[in-house]
């Protein structure tokens, strides 16, 4: 039995794994461009998919992680509906009739269907486009659905739980990426040393630490703008053991400290503390300070800057889809924010 579960696992998760970022980017940035024009989501499926359909509808018009307000996300699956309008139209029109009921020009109809073939599913998508509908899709890899919408989620596989299993993950993360492309938070994400600080280099005490000057006035501009300022250091004199964390938490200290006197705040501090060899998922051009960040803050990172003097810096910047400044001189600080406040 356990070798059953485990096969189970495996192939559940080998299939999701294999979804296509780009199909799911291209759903979420879709439903963002409905919303915002004050359109809404229509969502619809049979059986199991109709459940998923319900789910994610309320993901959008509850919550999925994020406090903020309602979306208009719906899921065609009151129950009077299908049974009346399938007594009077037959089943292949109990989303059709639905749709003529609620879409409208710029709206987005999702249609769920694990074979791809769903007959209902097909007619309604073929009528959402008729309605100036935006259409998309979540199947596997068989069947016609995918073809016949602008933007389909495709996965991998004919087996039909695998299917579901896979759309559901991305239907979540679709969620996450609405929520914080609708209501996420704008930062700049600051490098420490050469960037807003002289590199001594591995600054190992507090009295070391000498920030450019200015710096204190342009990140209260930011402040003043609405912008998060967030802190992202890669610190490895922790790592080679320079210094320890406690005195790393002083050092920061004194930088919070320098910047109140200027009137300025940093939102966050994170930092790497591994040794370069650590293989972490923290040290830049790795993206996981600023996916903590993410889940900390709400942050949305497409609207969101990183500055900093390395290469890793802006490597790390493009791979989480932030637009990215590199400075290579202590006046390119100020003159970034600038540039930042300029673009708004």
């Amino acid at each position: 039995m356990a070798l059953l579960i485990e096969n189970e696992l495996r192939e559940s998760s080998s299939v999701t794994a294999s979804l296509v970022p780009a199909q799911i980017e291209a759903i979420a940035d879709a439903i963002i461009a409905s919303l915002r024009s004050g359109g809404k989501v229509v969502l619809f499926g049979n059986g199991g998919s109709a459940a998923d359909a319900m789910h994610l509808a309320a993901e959008l018009s509850g919550r999925y992680q994020m406090e903020r307000p309602a979306m208009d996300g719906i899921a065609l699956t009151s129950l009077s509906s299908i049974t009346g309008i399938g007594n009077d139209y037959g089943y292949e029109r109990v989303f059709v009739r639905q749709l003529e009921a609620c879409g409208r020009r710029g709206d987005i109809a999702i249609g769920l269907s694990t074979s791809g073939t769903s007959r209902n599913v097909v007619l309604a998508l073929e009528r959402a486009k008729e309605l100036g509908m935006v259409t998309a899709s979540f199947t596997g890899s068989a069947g016609t659905i995918k073809d016949m919408v602008d933007h389909p989620l495709v996965v991998p596989s004919t087996s039909t739980p695998r299917v579901q299993e896979a759309y559901m993950c991305a239907g979540h993360i679709i969620c996450g990426l609405v929520e914080k492309g609708m209501f996420g938070r704008r930062a700049v994400f600051i490098d420490r040393d050469d960037t807003i600080a002289h590199d001594g280099p591995y600054c190992a005490r507090p009295e070391d630490l000498k920030l450019f000057p200015g710096v204190g006035g342009s990140i209260r501009r930011l402040n003043e703008a609405g912008y998060l300022t967030v802190l992202v250091t890669n610190q490895s004199g922790v790592g080679r053991g320079y210094f320890d964390e406690e005195t790393l938490n002083l050092i920061h200290d004194k930088l919070r400290a320098d910047l109140e006197a200027d009137g300025a705040r940093l939102d966050a501090i994170y930092y790497c503390p591994h040794h370069p060899d650590a293989g972490c998922g923290c040290r830049k051009p790795a993206t996981g300070m600023l996916e903590r960040a993410v889940r900390d803050l709400g942050i949305d990172l497409h609207s969101s800057y990183v500055i900093g003097d390395s290469e890793n810096d802006v490597a790390m910047g493009e791979r989480a889809g932030c637009r990215c400044i590199q400075v290579t001189a202590a006046t390119d600080f100020n003159r970034a924010v600038s540039l930042i406040l300029d673009e708004r």
